[in-house]
């Protein structure tokens, strides 16, 4: 009997044991960085990288596998005749999916594959993908598992701070006239994921400030299955964020990682936030 094999992108943040032990496979994202170029995840780490864009004016750009790489790569996971189901990062984010979409056509009559738009990135795209790839190990067949993340994705939510309006300007989420206006008057953007996009929810002044909305978008969820905390290494307000959240979940465990390439593209190098996904 075929078995299913979970393909994902690099954008994802899953831990490498976990990437192992469910044999989930990457497909590299490449990372643009002035004339140097990086696949994400295989020649530089999240922490390294953000600290690359400390420098002024650095603007990372994050170029799409092409249909020929995932052609190729799947393939190389499907060779034994196995079905495969590709989970990618927001298609609002990047062209990734559509890459995906396009190498799955082409295939079509060799290999059996789908293709989903995650609606999500970084540690919400690893949510879905780890499930996949457990309930695959588990015997589960294609329908059932994509049946179990499509009904996850609604389900998954992501806040962030950014301590700069540069990105979202630089994505084009906002122009440069609210980029200048905002600088001068200090203001902070909140950014929110919905429906796939990252939007600007609210503005703060302050670190302190930007913390209390980051508890209280947090605290609206009365039933949390997973809670985590993005950051970079230089925000100092992360143990401050993580005693309210401990305080409203004093039995959940609060992981923090450090966000990757792909999503400090699009929220900066000084950002903290926070992935839940809620319980039914």
């Amino acid at each position: 009997m075929p078995k299913v094999r979970i393909v994902t992108d690099s954008a994802v943040l899953l831990d490498p044991k976990t990437l192992r032990e469910l044999d989930i496979t990457i497909m590299p994202l490449t990372i643009r960085l002035g004339n140097e170029v990086f696949r994400e995840g295989v020649d530089i780490s999240a922490q390294q990288f953000l600290e690359r864009l400390r420098q002024p004016g650095t603007y990372p750009r994050i170029e799409p596998p092409t249909a020929g790489d995932f052609i190729r790569l799947y393939e190389s996971v499907g060779a034994q005749g196995d079905i495969i189901l590709s989970l990618h990062h927001s298609r609002r984010l990047s062209k990734t999916v559509r890459a995906a979409e396009e190498a799955a056509a082409a295939l079509v009559g060799r290999q059996k594959i789908e293709v989903i738009d995650t609606e999500t990135i970084s540690y919400g795209q690893g949510i879905l993908a780890r499930a996949a790839a457990r309930a695959a190990a588990a015997g589960e067949d294609l329908a059932g598992i994509i049946r179990l993340v499509r009904g996850m994705i609604p389900r998954v939510y992501a806040v962030f701070f950014s301590d700069t309006l540069d990105y979202l300007e630089h994505t084009g989420r906002i122009g440069p006239a609210q980029s200048i206006l905002g600088t001068m008057l200090q203001i902070k953007p909140i950014l929110v994921m919905e429906d796939g996009e990252i939007i600007p929810m609210e503005k703060v002044r302050s670190h302190e400030e930007a913390v209390e909305k980051l508890y209280e978008f947090i605290a609206e969820f009365s039933e949390v299955e997973e809670l985590v905390v993005l950051r970079n290494p230089y925000f100092d307000n992360v143990p401050l964020l993580l005693e309210r959240l401990k305080e409203l979940f004093p039995t959940q465990n609060i992981p923090v990682y450090t966000y990757g390439p792909s999503l400090a593209a699009h929220i900066g190098p000084y950002a903290v936030g926070a992935v839940i996904y809620e319980g039914l």
